[in-house]
């Protein structure tokens, strides 16, 4: 991973536009080709980024850029849907390279990664006509549970917590706008899937276009014994 610490001002051109003015900023280079533009704040969300696969190109100043103190012009480019990211570098303050090495992945608790594997079984729980596509759908900024298509064949990225609170919501809500991005994906609904779902979480949830699923851990296992209970 190559991090840059920098004065830069950044510019993308693809299906939408954005421009990030001169500021000084985070430039992670990750060694799968993604490059992520951090700001100090905003907790882990970047303020723009490129999803692999891309290819990223330094490009030499023009004569009127280096006038105005340009030092590097980084040009990156989306292999898949020709977007383009252009990075106009100032003043580079940091620039390092680091060996990460092979990361295991979140491990979650057992509950949690028991209700991903139930619901990725029975994933007709989130309605007629679901197919599971796959579990762990990986993204640039982590992995998305559970990657479906309804019924009409649309993509679902589903969530799943075992008790489902805001930053659930958050975190799908990340996942969702970057696989918009992606034309073979997009349109995305978002399913946010616990045992319990907080007032709060799901009137965000709600307001943001996501639905919730409640999931009775206990019936997907089979032990949900309904006709034996005395009340």
């Amino acid at each position: 991973m190559r991090l840059v610490i920098a004065t830069c001002s950044v510019d993308y051109a693809g299906r939408l536009s954005a421009h990030l003015p001169l500021a000084k900023r985070l430039l992670m280079l990750k060694s799968d080709g993604s490059i992520l533009v951090h700001s100090d704040g905003g907790s882990y969300k970047p303020l723009n980024w490129m999803s692999p696969p891309c290819t990223v190109a330094s490009v030499d100043p023009t004569p009127e850029q280096t006038e105005l103190g340009v030092s590097e012009v980084w040009r990156v480019t989306q292999a898949k849907t020709n977007d383009v990211l252009v990075v106009t570098l100032y003043d580079i303050e940091h620039d390092s390279d680091h060996e990460l090495g092979i990361d295991p992945g979140l491990v979650k608790d057992g509950v949690e990664a028991d209700l991903q594997r139930l619901l990725a079984e029975q994933i007709e729980l989130l309605g007629d006509g679901h197919t599971l596509v796959r579990r762990e759908y990986m993204t640039a900024i982590g992995p998305v549970d559970i990657l479906a298509r309804d019924g009409a064949g649309a993509a679902v990225a589903v969530e799943i917590k075992r008790r489902g609170e805001i930053d659930g919501v958050e975190q799908l809500t990340r996942y969702l706008e970057l696989m918009n991005r992606d034309p073979h994906l997009a349109p995305v609904q978002g399913v946010f899937a616990a045992q319990e779902i907080k007032p709060q979480a799901r009137t965000l949830a709600q307001d943001r276009g996501i639905r919730c699923v409640v999931l009775d851990y206990d019936a997907m296992r089979g032990l949900d014994d309904s006709d034996s209970r005395l009340f």
